[in-house]
């Protein structure tokens, strides 16, 4: 098993140094960032990362290893090329910041997840109910744009992936997955990816400072 978190933390900081090298591309290249953010290039690229989430998660059983690698791999790019509109919004100190508070975060509800004694599957229903409705709410935000709703949400989807951190790390130790050891640390990664960005960037929203 030690063989397997090794492999999925690699794994997982190959994605998160994917994903940031390609938002740093895309932020140095004005044309290419314009042509994101200013057409519907930017929600294609959403669907596009949600298609392949899916299909990852779904079909990872049948997957090759190769396949699995490459769907990660692409994920982490899509997320790239969205996340690096953060380099045009905030400040490199608190991207810095974030960056590292998020990464000291994962650490520490890892090792929480690892080591409990407590059934975390237990409370499955309840986080991905907690989950549903902060997305809900979230959309209903976009019309409504209430800053102090707003930040009552990034707070509680804090706390919601802190408790991902700790459940992902269980499920993948328990490999409720019943996946092999060679594709076990990519899906494992992938979970704790999606925590990270969505950890790093309520994060970021809350401390961050924005550029002038």
């Amino acid at each position: 098993m030690n063989k397997v978190f090794s492999k999925m933390f690699a794994w997982l900081f190959a994605g998160i140094l994917l994903s940031f090298a390609v938002a740093m591309f895309v932020v140095n290249d004005y044309d290419i960032i314009n042509t994101i953010f200013t057409s519907g290039l930017y929600y294609i690229i959403i669907l596009a990362e949600i298609i392949t989430v899916v299909i990852f998660t779904r079909r990872i059983h049948k997957m090759s290893y190769t396949g699995a690698i490459f769907a990660y791999m692409l994920y982490s790019i899509l997320t790239g090329l969205t996340l690096s509109a953060i380099f045009v919004i905030y400040d490199i100190t608190s991207i810095i910041y974030a960056f590292g508070v998020t990464s000291g975060i994962i650490l520490i509800f890892a090792l929480i997840g690892y080591f409990t004694k407590l059934d975390l599957t237990k409370i499955s229903t309840y986080l991905f109910m907690a989950l549903l409705g902060l997305v809900i709410c979230e959309i209903i935000n976009i019309f409504v744009a209430s800053e102090s709703f707003n930040f009552v949400l990034l707070i509680l989807g804090v706390l919601i992936f802190i408790a991902y951190i700790a459940f992902d790390v269980q499920r993948v130790k328990q490999n409720i997955y019943g996946l092999d050891e060679d594709k076990l640390p990519i899906m494992g990664a992938m979970e704790l990816y999606m925590d990270f960005i969505n950890l790093f960037i309520r994060l970021l929203e809350l401390f961050g400072k924005r550029r002038d």
